[in-house]
Parts: C-alpha cells; sequence; structure tokens
C-alpha cells in the first residue's frame, strides 16, 4: 500500500516537472498556516502525549518551526537561480559557460521523532519544499495525538501527491523506511538509524541522519560560572532535558565543582519554588523511557556513586515527571556515561587541564554538538580544531541549531548529512552540471588521426 502511495506522488512529480518558484512558496506557506492557525489545538495535543508539557516549551518549538520556513521563504528566489561558475582557460576561448542547477530530486520521506514532533516534521519540510520536491512524512507513533492531529491538518492543506502523512507503529515505520524515495531524512537514535540504513540500502536511497549521542560541555577557568550554571541547566529543564542537543556531562576546573553544583541546585529552586511550578516541568514521554532515567540513578547508587537530586521540599512531580539529577564524578561504565541519556540527568567531572578534556572527548564517538563557556582564545581554538562535533556553540547551549546561516548535522555517530536555510535546500537538491559550449571546439583539434602537431599543443598544455 505505502509502495502505490510513493508511485501516485513520484507520478505527479513527473508529470510537474521543475517545481517553479510560486508553487514552492505555496507549499511553504502552507505550513506556515498551519502552526500559526492552529497553535492551540497544537500545544494540547503536546500537553497530552507528554502527560504535561508547558504551552511555553511548545510554543518555542513552533515558533523554531516558523523561523525555518519565513527564513526559506525570504531567501528561497535567491537560492533558485543557477550558480555561475568558471571555465578552464582552453574553454573559455571558444566562449564556453558553465552553471550549476540545483534539480528537486523528487520525493522525499521525513521519519521524525516524538520529542520535537513540529519542528522536526513541518520545520524539516521547509528544506524539502524549498528543493522543490514533494514528500511522505512518518510522525512518531509514541505521540498519537500530535501524529492523528498533523495528518488532520496537513490533509486539509495539501493533497496527498503534495504531502502525504503515514501513520502507524514500528512495523510501519519500518515499511516506511524501506520504500526507494529519492531521499531519506530520518531524526532519531543512532541505536534505530543503522537499522533505518540498511531498509534504505536495499533501494541506494541517500540519506540525511539526525541523530545524538553524548553532547559534552567545557568549563573554562576564563568564564562566567553563573552563566554557565544558568545555560547548561536551562539545557537540561527544557523539555526535561529530550533533546538531542542537550548537555550531557560537564567538565568543570576541579576546585569549582562543589561550588557548581551548588548554584545549579540554587536556580532550579529559583524556577521552581512553588508547589503550581510542578506545570513548568515537562514530563518524560512515556513509562518505558522513565523506568531507563530512574534506572540510571538506581544503578549509580547502588554501586556507591554520588547523585545528588535537585529535587526541593515544594516540588510534588506527578505523573512522568522527574526532578534534576547532578552525578557527581560518575564512573564511566555507569549507564548514565554510556548511554545518551535524553533526560534531565546530568553529570558533573572536574579536570585539570584542557588537553585532559580533549583527550576524553575524542576517546568517545562524536557528538552532535560540542559547548564551550569562557574567553580563552587559546582554549577555545584548540577545542575547535582538535574535537570534531557537529556544531558547537560558545558560552550557551544548542543556539547554533536555531543560526538559520548555520548547517544543523552530525558527524559520525551524531549523524550524516546538514540542513537549515541554505544548507537545507543544497541538501535536499541535485547539484546539476551544465557546461554550455558555442560551436567552435578546441576538440576538433585532437581529432584523429593524430599527428605530431597535436603532441606538440599537448606539450604546451601539459609543461
Amino acid at each position: 500500500m505505502l509502495k502505490q502511495r510513493l508511485t501516485t506522488i513520484r507520478n505527479a512529480a513527473i508529470q510537474e516537472g521543475y517545481t517553479s518558484y510560486e508553487v514552492r512558496i505555496g507549499r511553504l506557506k502552507k505550513l506556515d498556516a498551519i502552526l500559526v492557525d492552529h497553535q492551540s489545538a497544537l500545544i494540547e495535543a503536546a500537553d497530552k502525549d507528554f502527560n504535561g508539557r508547558p504551552a511555553i516549551q511548545t510554543r518555542m518549538e513552533i515558533f523554531g518551526a516558523l523561523e525555518s520556513i519565513r527564513y526559506t521563504t525570504k531567501n528561497l528566489k535567491r537560492w533558485m537561480k543557477p550558480d555561475k561558475r568558471d571555465v578552464p582557460f582552453i574553454n573559455r576561448l571558444t566562449g564556453a559557460s558553465a552553471e550549476i542547477l540545483h534539480q528537486p530530486l523528487g520525493v522525499v520521506g521525513v521519519v521524525a521523532p516524538w520529542n520535537f514532533p513540529y519542528v522536526l516534521s513541518l520545520g524539516a519540510l521547509a528544506g524539502v519544499f524549498a528543493g522543490g520536491n514533494r514528500a511522505m512524512l512518518k510522525p512518531s507513533e509514541l505521540c498519537p495525538n500530535v501524529s492523528a492531529l498533523l495528518a488532520e491538518l496537513i490533509g486539509e492543506k495539501f493533497d496527498k501527491t503534495e504531502l502525504d502523512v503515514v501513520l502507524g507503529g514500528p512495523e510501519v515505520g519500518q515499511e516506511f523506511c524501506s520504500l526507494a524515495f529519492d531521499h531519506l531524512l530520518f531524526t532519531g537514535a543512532p541505536s534505530i538509524a543503522s537499522h533505518v540504513m540498511r531498509a534504505a540500502a536495499e533501494n541506494l536511497v541517500p540519506m540525511t541522519l539526525e541523530l545524538g549521542g553524548k553532547c559534552p560541555v567545557v568549563v573554562s577557568d576564563s568564564g562566567d560560572l553563573d552563566l554557565a550554571v544558568d545555560r547548561i541547566m536551562w539545557g537540561k529543564v527544557q523539555n526535561a532535558g529530550q533533546i538531542c542537543l542537550a548537555p550531557d556531562y560537564v567538565f568543570v576546573p576541579q576546585r569549582y565543582v562543589e561550588e557548581f553544583l551548588s548554584r545549579a541546585r540554587e536556580k532550579i529552586a529559583a524556577w521552581h519554588n512553588k508547589p503550581e511550578h510542578d506545570a513548568h516541568f515537562c514530563s518524560i514521554i512515556n513509562d518505558r523511557h522513565l523506568q531507563r532515567l530512574q534506572g540510571y540513578i538506581d544503578e549509580a547508587q547502588e554501586k556507591g556513586a554520588r547523585v545528588e537530586s535537585l529535587k526541593t521540599s515544594s516540588m510534588s512531580l506527578p505523573g512522568r515527571q522527574i526532578a534534576p539529577h547532578i552525578f557527581v564524578e560518575p564512573a564511566d561504565d555507569l549507564g548514565v556515561m554510556r548511554d545518551e541519556v535524553f533526560g534531565p540527568l546530568l553529570s558533573l567531572k572536574g579536570y585539570t587541564d584542557i588537553q585532559q578534556v580533549i583527550d576524553y572527548i575524542n576517546l568517545r564517538e562524536r557528538p552532535l554538538a560540542l559547548y564551550y563557556f569562557g574567553s580563552n582564545s587559546s582554549e577555545l581554538d584548540r577545542l575547535k580544531k582538535y574535537t570534531v562535533s557537529g556544531g558547537m556553540s560558545v558560552n550557551d547551549i544548542a543556539t547554533h541549531a536555531s543560526c538559520e546561516t548555520l548547517p544543523l548535522g552530525g558527524v559520525g555517530h551524531s549523524g550524516m548529512g546538514a540542513y537549515h536555510g541554505y544548507h537545507g535546500f543544497l541538501e535536499f537538491t541535485h547539484p546539476k552540471a551544465i557546461l554550455k559550449q558555442k560551436k567552435i571546439s578546441m576538440a576538433k583539434l585532437f581529432n584523429p588521426p593524430y599527428t605530431k602537431r597535436q603532441s606538440k599543443i599537448l606539450d604546451k598544455l601539459i609543461g
């Protein structure tokens, strides 16, 4: 059934041919309207699926999706112009010219995750539609209310040959990833990505993988410790830390370990100092993930690790809410240090030398993001050049991902390919090389039969 749906969309794309600027803008405006006109319904659906998600956090996500769509809308006409390229001297003699036409790929499959169901579906489609493509969207079964609402709203705005929403569980997801798309965008866990790649490989489908991993933070002696604590803990309470770009473990100068912990406790207490502030905590998406997070805490405590809960006396944390916890100097064999945490649990490690930090990071899988708090240009330069990560924010958390002029993507274990803004337009188009030759051609000089004169010309050209 899904194969037939894809065939229908592909036939429509072939019949349309090169997608006009007006059609692309029209599709982008439909995405914009869905997000703006249905904010209340989108907020309510996310709140139901999470069993408690602050409206402000969902509205921030909606804003992020709109930023991608509107930046793309503003710049699309310029991006669509062919790129003029230089030609070799010998071709210039005959008046040849060269350009790159960014051609639509066709039909792009988009697998969206549950943690940011709007920005990683409708926001991601900005680049897909900018490239002139049509799409099939598979939202996550872990957020059924959001997925059903997206299917309804998209069905009202889009013809199914433009954008088709596929609902279902893991079996449907597996079938979806096995389809012969012209490109597949998958956002999710590295453990699932290997299965997605295997399925896509059967049809040689090119992919963009937006994964995650353990994003490290380095706080320098030269840094503002209060600013660092504020931004790091913000990254841990937003969406309850269920963010691929969330800080996972923090290196601070050894003498600041206790002060960092003390300030983190004060920060959480200031943000959530009344019982009604429980509603400001985002819940964990389901019981399985809640048990997984509690398992990290239980394992660490059983093995004698120091685990500090930042829960205050005013917090009741009903349902699937969990207070932020800090693991102080955890052993590397603990689950919280092996796995991507994806929750409000943070590990804290002291260090004495920046090279010690660099070596530690480089011995592990390459992260989606690296964060540095400080003003030491030498340290920053070493971290930029001698560690490898998908992106980097300095004196903040994850802000590089909200800058549409920068690519968002991982490297190695944290993903492949990148999108956002112009980089999304490039990711979802084919750069077709075009060389225009005039009637006069240097090729005639080298037609058979071959002569000494041709050899002499080549002698001069080669040197």
